[in-house]
């Protein structure tokens, strides 16, 4: 008891000769903004992917949609428990001395923020290495990456963040309540202690390793898929991959440049024993982006739908007036059909018959 009551009250001390302030009024106005707008998004995302989840149960794009799905799911728990946390600190005037003595809230809201920081890098990584497995190898997908697959991999990702978070806990190290007095996280203030360090090294090299399997494994994939357009004739069975590769560049790329300003802050905290005093304010700025990531990934699948796509080359055909896209391909290519096709073309059995067909008529 002793081992962890003494964390927090040194985190108590940061309260005192904080170097790092922010206005209350405009702090919670911007928190509750925040916490209700990726509420809304989420919401209807979810609602969304739902729905697309029951038209379309086919193997190639149900696992894809049950992975996006959780992560939504992930985003919106993130925006209610820890915004909610939020806005209490904000309302209670930042006064953690009075509503933290036996540094609860602040143990909570540091596993909250790990948790929901790293799963949606892991959740965003597993969709691309998914995707990558379902383009390059179809047939070990159709069989392997089952709907009971998926729900597995889910849970063993969540059980490692999980783990991440209460690493600390486990260890008897609290979180500490951080500079400007709105968050907790692991300990950035006069790091000197290994285990300290390692900390901020794991909580940053493992989401950087995430955005890096992200990047490579929708690299080959867009690459694969681009290589199949150009020399297959059949393109109608790919328009699906086309679909969910964008969703899944635009998940990076929104990823990369809201966590990597943080994770990359973390990385040189742990590295450096000392920080200077504009470091506050800058990690300050990379937290506020980081949170716009769980705001922003769902706006991705509400937007980079096929018919929202589809709407836009026509609006932008009509501006332009380039003919860039032949559209009679597009409406061969629709989700419906490129279904039915990825399902025969995944098979088996397909495509020993259609292996079999010229046999049989020379032999007529």
């Amino acid at each position: 008891m002793n081992s962890s009551k003494s964390p927090g009250l040194a985190g108590f001390g940061i309260l005192k000769n904080t170097t790092c302030h922010t206005e209350k009024k405009i702090s919670v106005f911007f928190s509750i903004i925040f916490m209700t707008v990726g509420i809304l998004s989420n919401s209807l995302a979810i609602a969304i992917l739902m729905k697309a989840y029951q038209r379309f149960r086919q193997k190639s794009k149900a696992s894809f949609l049950l992975l996006a799905s959780s992560l939504v799911v992930t985003d919106l728990f993130g925006h209610l428990i820890n915004g909610a946390i939020a806005v209490f600190v904000y309302a209670s005037d930042k006064d953690w001395i009075r509503f933290n003595q036996s540094n609860i809230l602040c143990s909570v809201f540091g596993i909250c923020m790990v948790f929901f920081g790293l799963c949606p890098l892991f959740l965003g990584s597993v969709m691309a290495v998914e995707r990558c497995i379902g383009v390059t190898k179809p047939i070990f997908h159709s069989t392997k990456m089952t709907s009971k697959h998926v729900k597995m991999m889910l849970t063993m990702v969540c059980l490692f963040a999980v783990l991440i978070a209460l690493l600390p806990i486990l260890r008897f190290r609290a979180y500490q309540i951080q500079a400007s007095r709105t968050w907790c996280f692991y300990k950035t203030e006069h790091v000197e202690d290994w285990e300290d360090r390692f900390y901020l090294l794991l909580f940053s090299c493992l989401g950087l390793l995430a955005l890096a399997i992200s990047f490579l494994c929708n690299a080959v994939t867009g690459i694969t898929l681009l290589r199949v357009k150009f020399k297959s004739q059949q393109r109608q069975g790919r328009s699906h991959h086309f679909e969910m590769i964008i969703q899944l560049l635009a998940i990076m790329c929104v990823s990369c440049i809201c966590w990597s300003p943080f994770l990359v802050a973390m990385a040189r905290i742990g590295i450096n024993e000392s920080r200077s005093k504009e470091n506050c304010e800058t990690i300050i700025f990379a937290l506020r982006m980081a949170t716009w990531n769980q705001i922003l990934d769902p706006w991705v699948y509400i937007l980079l739908r096929k018919a929202v796509l589809k709407n836009l080359y026509k609006i932008t055909r009509g501006c332009c007036g380039v003919h860039i896209i032949n559209l009679h391909m597009w409406e061969l290519s629709s989700i419906k059909n490129s279904l039915k096709v990825a399902a025969i073309s995944e098979s088996p059995v397909s495509s020993k018959q259609i292996n079999l067909q010229p046999l049989s008529s020379t032999g007529q």
